[in-house]
């Protein structure tokens, strides 16, 4: 009970040292936790006797495990080095963790695409295996991103200023593929809260041609029920129609 009151507590703490600070972990772990999870519940409602329910499952479950491939070379090629150039050491575990993840994703495609060619007979039992073995993926991954939005933010914070951690993210985001930042926008936007939807399409509005503008908003629009949608409509000053968002 102990050991829980003061990692509470730290963790408060290491709220409060980022009140007002650029955080370049958040958003994209709200996104990567909201799509783990939906990617675990789905396995596990996933019919094994039911070929198009069991494909959709495993088009899913890869679409995840490629994005988040995707994730660790972006912080290997972008945040690491930054936390190196002046906090050297402090991503040395993380580095580490990065390393198994990759294994870790190889081995869950191996075993995603599998389940497309498993036996009848023994499909119930390989998709069994393979919910476990994603619920301990998720599960670390849950933990290493804390880590990252405690240690690593607090050694960010110390060594840097926002406009250099603006500077970081920017040259980050401009690494991405179109395709890629579509994909992040309909797991990441759906799962800020109104705030930081609302900051988040704001800055991206002033930056992006209207197409593209348009294009996310298009994205996230079927993932924000009624009253999130007109928050953000209010905000963004656009039209808002009742009754086509949904929760």
């Amino acid at each position: 009970m102990q050991s829980h009151a003061l990692e509470i507590a730290h963790v408060a703490a290491a709220a409060r040292a980022g009140q007002g600070r650029f955080n370049l972990y958040a958003d994209i772990h709200k996104a990567l936790r909201a799509f783990m999870s939906d990617a675990l519940k789905a396995l596990g409602q996933t019919d094994p006797d039911d070929a198009e329910d069991l494909a959709r499952t495993v088009a899913f479950v890869d679409e995840l495990l490629v994005l988040c491939a995707s994730h660790v070379a972006h912080e290997n090629n972008f945040v690491h080095p930054a936390l190196e150039a002046r906090c050297p050491g402090v991503c040395a575990e993380v580095a580490q963790d990065h390393v198994g993840h990759l294994h870790h994703i190889a081995h869950l495609r191996d075993a995603t695409q599998g389940l497309l060619a498993c036996p009848a007979e023994e499909r119930e039992t390989a998709l069994r295996a393979l919910y476990l073995t994603l619920s301990l993926f998720v599960a670390d991954n849950f933990r290493h991103m804390h880590v990252e939005e405690t240690v690593h933010n607090g050694a960010l914070w110390n060594a840097y200023t926002d406009l250099e951690l603006l500077a970081v993210h920017e040259a980050l985001v401009t690494s991405i593929a179109p395709a890629e930042m579509m994909l992040v926008a309909r797991w990441m936007v759906p799962h800020l809260n109104a705030q930081e939807r609302l900051a988040m399409l704001g800055g991206m509005r002033q930056g992006a041609p209207a197409d593209a503008f348009q294009a996310v908003l298009d994205t996230v629009r079927p993932h924000l029920n009624d009253r999130d949608w007109a928050k953000l409509a209010r905000g963004l000053a656009i039209p808002a129609t009742p009754g086509l968002a949904t929760a």
